[in-house]
């Protein structure tokens, strides 16, 4: 995935995508800081999973500043916000919907036989590891609290 977001960032230089080339700079300094951070030189290779995870944290990131952005009434940085967060999602694996959640976590439920709050922690996180980071953790926060 590194290669791909390096090759698309030639892509958009070439096509005079600033808001593009910002983000998936942005993202590859964010790489290089991943790897420091875990002990790495930054030139050693990053793998799909910590790729997928620096990604996510900067969605999440651009979904806190949405909201900031909204709630401060600037919706012209809001906008600017949405736009980043599109490019974000497009290296994204598909995320589930909030009925295949409900799914999963309705047969989890009965599988680990959970029936009050005391057991909610562990449950969350045995659903958050089956769905494999396939679904925004706020929808399944929503969805785990319905639950009980």
């Amino acid at each position: 995935m590194n290669e791909k977001i390096r090759a698309e960032l030639i892509v958009a230089m070439k096509a005079k995508d600033a808001v593009r080339v910002s983000v998936l700079r942005g993202l590859i300094a964010a790489f290089i800081n991943e790897l420091v951070a875990k002990g790495k030189k930054p030139q050693d290779a990053i793998t799909d999973e910590e790729v997928l995870a620096v990604i996510k944290r900067g969605v999440k990131q651009r979904k806190d500043s949405i909201d900031q952005f909204t709630k401060g009434g600037r919706a012209d940085l809001a906008d600017k916000e949405e736009t980043e967060l599109r490019i974000l999602e497009a290296y994204l694996p598909a995320q589930l919907s909030r009925e295949e959640i409900e799914t999963k976590a309705k047969a989890l439920k009965e599988k680990m036989g959970v029936t009050d709050k005391s057991k909610m922690g562990p449950f969350m996180g045995a659903l958050m590891k089956e769905l494999g980071g396939n679904a925004d953790g706020a929808v399944v926060k929503d969805v785990v609290t319905s639950l009980f």
